[in-house]
């Protein structure tokens, strides 16, 4: 029986290669799907898939970890237009029963050269994985949501911090740089709620809702530590949809 890591990327590789068998690790009668331009349940996956472009789709899987029932996965894609996200599944009794996602498109490497999926991909530390997930969770709630900036120090060891975020450079210079230039264009950033934090050994993924230009938005921030310090940073920032326009009433979060 393959584990349930394995049955998450067979079933995203197979919306590229068109195997039908992954098919069968979604439960047929409970799938509860939180991307809001797709409707819930198989249907609505078998709708997309329906949908492909002559071309199809392209799907590399990145970074995959498992944290009990979830699996979350980096992936960068071509699905009607190259993008790159963020995918959690839920499982129970072996099937895939919830799907959540964060999508951007591809953007250029950033100020450092950095690409938006490059970077270390090897788990590590697998004892220590509690550990990371409270520090993740500290900072989230500390520094993103409190505004305690003052405590940067603790997490972040200087420019010992590699960032992948399109638009900011290495170190906490290049993040200090970015929010100097988004001030004095006006742009703030704002985390309100952190909604949820996986983990795997040295990756830990922090899903919140906030604004960022005064829009509403879904930040997934993906962290790789080292030695208790945030040393690796990846990130997609997705706009929340007017309720109006959602394709299911599941929302974007609704954790168990």
């Amino acid at each position: 029986m393959s584990s349930n890591k394995q049955k998450v990327i067979a079933l995203l590789e197979s919306i590229e290669n068109g195997s039908t068998q992954p098919i069968n690790y979604i439960n047929p009668t409970k799938y509860i799907q939180h991307n809001p331009m797709v409707k819930d349940g198989l249907a609505g996956f078998g709708e997309v898939m329906a949908n492909k472009p002559p071309n199809g789709f392209k799907v590399s899987v990145k970074r995959a970890f498992e944290d009990g029932d979830y699996v979350f996965t980096h992936t960068e894609y071509d699905f009607f237009g190259q993008k790159v996200g963020f995918d959690i599944f839920r499982f129970e009794n072996g099937l895939i029963v919830e799907h959540w996602d964060n999508l951007d498109e591809v953007k250029p490497p950033n100020p450092s050269g950095r690409s938006q999926v490059d970077g270390h991909t090897m788990i590590e530390d697998l004892d220590r994985t509690e550990e990371n997930r409270r520090t993740v969770t500290d900072f989230i709630q500390s520094v993103l949501v409190g505004g305690r900036f003052d405590r940067l120090g603790e997490f972040i060891n200087g420019d010992n911090y590699i960032q992948h975020n399109a638009n900011i450079a290495d170190g906490l210079s290049g993040l200090g740089e970015a929010l100097e230039e988004l001030s004095k264009a006006g742009i703030t950033m704002e985390y309100l709620q952190c909604h949820k934090v996986l983990a795997e050994g040295n990756f830990v993924l922090a899903i919140s809702e906030g604004k960022f230009g005064g829009r509403d938005v879904t930040y997934y921030d993906l962290f790789r530590l080292s030695e208790g310090k945030l040393v690796e940073h990846w990130d997609v920032i997705e706009k929340l949809l007017p309720e109006s326009e959602w394709q299911n009433t599941n929302g974007k979060f609704g954790f168990v």
